[in-house]
């Protein structure tokens, strides 16, 4: 099988993970070069649309080629967290559970029976976080893109009249885009593609807790931006603080490696300038004795592994972006209380090259460890062992 070469200037194929479709500039050629070394050695192309190739290529398969990507310091993009309508259990177990078929999350299982607070949809090793919006859901800005063997059973599931009789009256959208893709609006207005992928697609490292989902995995999280924003700052970001390379970087995009199967990718919101975009929601809500006074987020927020907490935690503090969300039971002021906890958090994206400039955007980030201080493995990580590097 051929191995395609790529240069700065030169355009890259499109990748159905990653939206809208970019190209290499000088600040990914140490990732490209990566990339290649394991393309050389696997036989495995960079990119799994293979349409976008000559027909030479066309034997690759989507579903084992993205194993060639490269992975830093974040290890998995574990999962989001996105606020649903208070008291409205009913439309969150018939999208998420009866609909996409996610995976009940046992360690919050007990919350369907009361109808009320956080429940956890697994997809593969990845999952929502779904806790009771004051009292209003959120509307991720951006695209949520989830992979399964086949649209079949999604399609007939949309015409269940059982499943149809809770979701009607709400935003609940499907549309077949075709090419094995499917565009679905959740019932308040939150955006996922599907797309077909096959048992590569899983995580070969662990899933979540509980029973399979019908989904196999989470490949790409699509955050929308500003047009116009410092997309080359925020891939600095990720490298700088959190040890994660860029895939991809241009004028409208940046698309950062999150494990060996995921990308979080920033894009121009498809809206243009004219478009509302937040990601974030800070509420006073008062003062913790004996500790800084930080504001409440009850905007979503995206969680992931990384392999050296100490190292991104010191590495976000000389920044000065280290957070901590009241909202949460699990707060870490400082670096022991992080590796005590197995997590920080940050809210602001800067450009480590110009701090002074403020925020890129705010999106707050729950960053865990995989291993405890004593080298044991986290209890919620998906991993079943402690991969080959990570450190407390």
């Amino acid at each position: 099988m051929p191995v395609f070469l790529f240069s700065a200037s030169s355009p890259l194929p499109p990748c159905r993970h990653v939206a809208p479709y970019v190209y290499c500039s000088p600040l990914n050629m140490p990732c490209i070069a990566t990339a290649l070394v394991l393309l050389a050695t696997t036989g495995l192309l960079l990119c799994p649309d293979v349409s976008a190739f000559s027909a030479a290529a066309t034997s690759a398969t989507p579903s084992t080629n993205h194993q060639a990507q490269p992975v830093g310091g974040i290890l998995i993009l574990d999962h989001l967290n996105i606020n649903h309508e208070k008291g409205r259990h009913d439309l969150l177990k018939a999208f998420y559970f009866d609909f996409l078929r996610c995976a009940v999350d046992p360690r919050k299982e007990e919350n369907i029976a009361k109808g009320s607070k956080t429940l956890w949809a697994n997809v593969g090793a990845s999952q929502f976080h779904l806790p009771e919006g004051k009292p209003d859901a959120q509307v991720f800005d951006g695209l949520i893109t989830l992979s399964y063997p086949n649209l079949d059973g999604l399609k007939e599931r949309y015409e269940d009249e059982a499943i149809r009789s809770i979701l009607d009256g709400t935003k609940f959208r499907v549309e077949d885009t075709g090419d094995d893709a499917m565009h679905i609006t959740d019932p308040w207005g939150s955006q996922f593609k599907i797309i077909v992928g096959g048992e590569g697609e899983k995580d070969p490292r662990g899933v979540q807790k509980g029973a399979s989902s019908e989904g196999l995995s989470m490949p790409n999280l699509t955050v929308y931006v500003p047009p116009g924003s410092n997309f080359a700052g925020i891939g600095r970001f990720y490298d700088a603080v959190l040890g994660a390379p860029t895939l991809d970087c241009d004028d409208a995009s940046c698309s950062i490696s999150v494990g060996p199967r995921q990308t979080l990718t920033f894009a121009a919101h498809p809206g243009g300038s004219d478009a509302s975009i937040s990601h974030d929601d800070l509420r006073d809500e008062g003062e913790i004795e004996g500790k800084p006074h930080y504001l409440s987020n009850y905007g979503p927020h995206i969680s992931m592994y990384v392999a050296d907490l100490r190292k991104c935690y010191d590495k976000a503090s000389a920044l000065g972006l280290c957070y901590v969300n009241p909202r949460f039971k699990r707060r870490s002021y400082n670096a022991e209380e992080a590796i005590d906890e197995c997590m920080f958090r940050c809210l602001d994206i800067v450009d480590p090259e110009d701090v002074s400039a403020g925020p890129i955007l705010k999106l707050e980030h729950e960053i865990r460890s995989v291993v405890k201080r004593d080298g044991s493995k986290y209890k919620s990580c998906p991993f079943e062992n402690i991969p080959e590097g990570c450190i407390v």
